[in-house]
């Protein structure tokens, strides 16, 4: 059977062949007047590029043959040229500008406009797909596939490769257009909204918005999102080396566009009230048996849930719900990766089914943090890469104050995308009410962790480090990062900082690795290194640190790691209902009286009872009875003002109190 887009008609007012550069500052070409069919079938990931619709482009409009150069656009903004070279790409004259945010771009616009006396200003997405597919339906305008002269290193990578960035050095398409397949992205007019499947005419986009709508693709992507019609955004302040912009003069009078922004079932019925908890007895025990809060949502609920869900984060809400995030995708070192949230509400049983929580198109959204500030406002800070990866992470913080029915627009409090962005769940605010943020140093499993600190409510944010590399993370040793990454941080009675992580373990003096311990006496830009008295921990696991609200030092951990731990060492000793030691596996709770110098109530957490459970992520199935717990998971915790402790591993969730521990 034909592929359907190949039935579809496209008309033009002009023929091809008639059609000159201009000669002057910026060369221009004449793109016709016409209609086409707009979008693609939006499956999987590629879910924003559906409905395909019509649109009528109904005046010939005039396009930059090639993106902005440096050149051209530091002869607006001649102070530009400091930025040329960073990240290793767009240092010459005539490579694409890159490092420019929105307004920088309508700025060019606007400035040019005044010099030469037109109108100048990005293209709308519309223009933009038109003149990029040039009378094609196929994936790119060169067919379905990009020839390899058209690659700048099409790849996901960490550190970029050398590449040049010189415009038209490719063949043009049809229309006499360069470097749309690639190169680098480009800004367009419109907010970024989902599609309408209604015809329409000159469309630009709704009125409001979050992001920004990018184009075309750039240097260091897969293929795959260089195509015609691939969708991608931005915040609007964003800038990196990954996109650049091309402008348009036109006069055309341009009309609003987009659907409604449906609103996510985990923002739907929220009650804005604030309930009075009830506590728990502080003398019954209470374990109760584990849920699941990633509930797959209907096939046809357009809610983007993939494969792979992990890394959540979770927070209790004034009117008593509890509310978790997490990662969906098919690929962590993705661009498809989304946010999903859930809720547990006040008085139910059971979770919501998954939706869309936080979402920057085609951008990698690795890490994730809540907060409830105990004064009404509830905070959400993500990480966003510029491309796929998760080691070059920009910072975007949200809040609510109605229990996150609702949530401002995002802000950039990170905004390069650099190392030390890392977001781990398990953000704290201290006695002098500074928020502090626990973030990964680097993307390895040895890069340690950073920190993140606002004193002032999360409007500014300072990373203390001094810049100094990576120290011997040893007993007794002192450096400016975080031993271990994944971290989490307390504070201790005497103001000080205390983290745990994974990695950097450290020898104590029996010679065992034991988990590392970081203690810090001036909020976060100096560490002293130990080995605490706990054992380490490995891939696909995740601790979570927390001063419970009767006193105690909380740490929930796992004894061991089921493949890479030597089989002597796996396994800690516990005492079970009846005072016998036996060796228990998997996730453990462990509480100190000491500010974290001991450790002594340690129970592994299961009631003993026999289950088979599928913990999700890295986990999958496993046995949980009197001598097994979850042997892997990526844990956040909280706990409510009912003294109630919540654990979330990748899939589960747990919920014991106090009592249950020292019983």
């Amino acid at each position: 059977m034909k592929n359907k887009f190949f039935l579809l008609a496209i008309t033009f007012c002009l023929p091809i062949h008639s059609q000159e550069v201009s000669k002057s500052f910026i060369p221009m070409t004449e793109i016709p007047a016409g209609s086409f069919y707009m979008g693609s079938d939006g499956l999987g990931e590629n879910f924003d590029e559906a409905p395909i619709h019509q649109v009528v482009i109904s005046r010939p409009f005039r396009m930059g043959i090639t993106e902005i150069t440096n050149a051209q656009y530091e002869s607006f903004r001649p102070e530009h040229r400091a930025l040329r070279g960073k990240n290793g790409v767009s240092l010459g004259d005539d490579e694409a500008v890159v490092n420019v945010s929105y307004s920088d771009a309508v700025a060019f616009c606007e400035w040019l406009s005044r010099k030469e006396g037109k109108n100048y200003r990005l293209p709308t997405e519309a223009e933009w797909e038109y003149a990029c597919r040039a009378g094609t339906y196929t994936l790119f305008s060169t067919g379905d596939g990009l020839p390899a002269v058209y690659h700048r290193n099409q790849k996901v990578v960490r550190d970029f490769d050398p590449v040049s960035l010189k415009v038209a050095q490719t063949p043009p398409n049809t229309f006499g257009l360069y470097d749309m397949h690639g190169n680098v992205e480009e800004w367009c007019l419109d907010w970024y909204a989902p599609y309408s499947a209604e015809k329409q005419k000159d469309p630009a986009g709704p009125l409001a918005g979050e992001f920004r709508v990018t184009r075309g693709g750039s240097h260091h992507t897969p293929e795959k999102y260089l195509r015609s019609a691939n969708r991608l955004a931005m915040l609007p302040e964003d800038k990196h080396s990954q996109t650049g912009f091309r402008i348009v003069e036109a006069d055309t009078r341009l009309n609003v566009s987009g659907t409604f922004v449906p609103v996510p079932f985990n923002q739907k019925s929220v009650e804005n009230t604030s309930i009075k908890w009830k506590k728990v007895s502080a003398i019954t025990p209470m374990f109760l048996p584990p849920i699941p809060f990633v509930v797959r949502p209907a096939c046809d609920s357009n809610t983007p849930f993939y494969l792979h869900n992990h890394q959540p984060a979770v927070t209790w809400c004034d009117n008593g719900d509890l509310l978790a995030i997490w990662f969906s995708a098919n690929e962590e070192n993705g661009r498809g990766m989304v946010v999903l949230g859930s809720r547990l509400r006040a008085g139910h049983t059971d979770w919501d089914v998954a939706s869309l929580f936080f979402k920057v198109p085609d951008r990698n959204m690795t890490g994730s943090a809540l907060l409830n500030d105990g004064k009404g406002k509830l905070y959400h800070i993500n990480g966003v890469e510029a491309s796929g990866d998760w080691q070059n992470l920009a910072m975007v913080l949200r809040t609510s104050t109605d229990n996150g029915a609702s949530w401002s627009t995002p802000k950039l409090i990170a905004p390069e995308h650099t190392k030390r962005h890392q977001v781990i769940a398990g953000t704290i605010r201290t006695r002098e009410g500074w928020l502090v943020q626990a973030c990964d140093a680097g993307p390895g499993s040895h890069d340690g962790a950073a920190v993140q600190i606002s004193k002032d409510g999360g409007k500014t944010w300072c990373d203390p480090w001094d810049g100094a590399p990576l120290p011997d993370f040893k007993e007794g040793g002192t450096g400016s990062t975080i031993a271990g990454i994944h971290a989490g941080i307390v504070q201790l009675g005497n103001g000080s900082l205390m983290a745990m992580g994974r990695g950097n373990s450290i020898r104590n003096k029996e010679g065992k690795l034991r988990m590392p311990m970081s203690i810090s006496d001036d909020m976060g830009k100096n560490w002293k290194y130990g080995a605490s008295e706990l054992p380490p921990i490995d891939g696909g696991q995740r601790l979570v640190l927390m001063r419970l609200n009767e006193g105690p030092l909380l740490l929930v951990s796992f004894t061991d790691h089921p493949q890479r731990t030597p089989l002597e060492e796996r396994g800690l000793e516990f005492k079970d209902k009846n005072g016998n030691v036996k060796k228990g596996y998997g996730m453990y709770a462990a509480l100190s009286y000491d500010e974290g110098k001991t450790w002594p109530v340690r129970k592994l957490l299961t009631d003993g009872e026999y289950r088979f459970l599928n913990g999700g992520a890295w986990t999958g199935y496993f046995e949980m009875d009197e001598n097994h717990a979850e042997p892997r998971g990526y844990l956040a915790g909280i706990q409510t003002p009912d003294n109630v402790v919540h654990i979330l591993s990748s899939r589960l969730h747990y919920r014991f109190n106090l009592a249950w521990l020292e019983k």
